[in-house]
Formats: structure tokens, C-alpha cells, sequence
């Protein structure tokens, strides 16, 4: 069974992790949400209460076959400035893992420089960003985007099509299928 982490903050977008960990979840995939303090309750950028499944440090050793970096401000900001978060970023990069984000996060993927000649996307707010960040990265405005092992998206609208993409990468098409159906996904 393929691992997926999704580490997240306060003001984290609760559509896109809500959408990322439900479908994950139902495909069958092992989904650990990890909150980077000390504190299992972060509040999301509309107030709603998520409660993680652990502390990011409790999870950080073990061998993930994703991590999944989900958006909202100041969510995306803390997530890419955090050293544990960068770290196992490009170890899973490095590795061939999959390496995801949506919405403001692939600015962290800028910011580590996994970005650099590969497709990308984001919010489009945070476009000029990404190319200062990474100005050899080729912006892309389609909802999802997939470039080798890197997968981006841009936002809460597109939350449920990056996430039966990303069942699609570690379980097939014929899964992603079945849930786009199962869930009514156009």
C-alpha cells in the first residue's frame, strides 16, 4: 500500500487538504496528516478545526511514498520555510518519490529549487513569485500539472482533479476512474 504525508499549519486551505486526504483515503492509500507544531488542532484558513494524525516530527524518519504539500496562507509560507518540511521534500525528491503541491505551496518547491526546468503551476496570485523563484521553471496555467514526479496545482477549485491525479499516479488509472465516478467528479 503506498504512503502519502500531508504536513500542514494554521491557515492551511481546508478545501484542498480535505479533498487531497478524503479521495487518498478512499482509494485505499495510507494518508498520515501531520501538524508541524506542537499542537494536533491547527485552525484553517476559514476557521475550520483539523485535527492531525500526528506531529510532523513524530513522522518525518519514515519512508513516505508522497508528500503532498496542501495550500493557504499562511500555510504555504510556513511550510516552506520549515526546515524538516524542505528536508524531506528533497529527500523524497532526490529518492524519485512523488513530491506534490497545490494552491500557494509549489512556491516552496521554487524555493528548494525542484522547480528548475519542469512544468509547474500554482495559484495564479503567486505566479510572479514562482518565476522569481524559479525563473527556469516553465509556467503552466492548466489545473494540474505533472512533470516527472513533481505534480502542482492551482487551488481550491482544482483540489478534487489534482487529487484523482495523484490516485492515478500511485494507483493507476483504472482507480482514479472509478472514484471520479464513485465521487460524481466531471
Amino acid at each position: 500500500m503506498a504512503s502519502v504525508l500531508v504536513p500542514f499549519a494554521q491557515g492551511v486551505e481546508e478545501i484542498e487538504f480535505v479533498s487531497v486526504v478524503d479521495i487518498l483515503r478512499r482509494a485505499g492509500i495510507e494518508v498520515c496528516t501531520a501538524a508541524l507544531g506542537d499542537e494536533l488542532i491547527v485552525c484553517g484558513r476559514s476557521g475550520i478545526r483539523i485535527q492531525a494524525d500526528a506531529r510532523l516530527d513524530e513522522v518525518l524518519d519514515r519512508a513516505w511514498d508522497m508528500v503532498v504539500l496542501p495550500g493557504g496562507l499562511p500555510n504555504a509560507h510556513i511550510l516552506r520555510d520549515d526546515a524538516r518540511v524542505r528536508a524531506l521534500v528533497e529527500r523524497l525528491h532526490e529518492a524519485g518519490r512523488m513530491v506534490a503541491a497545490i494552491c500557494a505551496a509549489p512556491t516552496a518547491l521554487a524555493a528548494y529549487g525542484l522547480a528548475a526546468g519542469r512544468r509547474v503551476t500554482s495559484y495564479p496570485a503567486c505566479r510572479e513569485e514562482m518565476e522569481q523563484l524559479q525563473p527556469d521553471a516553465v509556467y503552466v496555467d492548466d489545473a494540474v500539472v505533472e512533470d516527472a514526479h513533481l505534480v502542482t496545482s492551482r487551488g481550491p477549485g482544482t483540489a478534487l482533479a489534482f487529487a484523482l491525479r495523484l490516485v492515478a499516479r500511485l494507483c493507476g488509472e483504472d482507480k482514479a476512474a472509478q472514484l471520479r465516478a464513485e465521487v460524481v467528479a466531471e
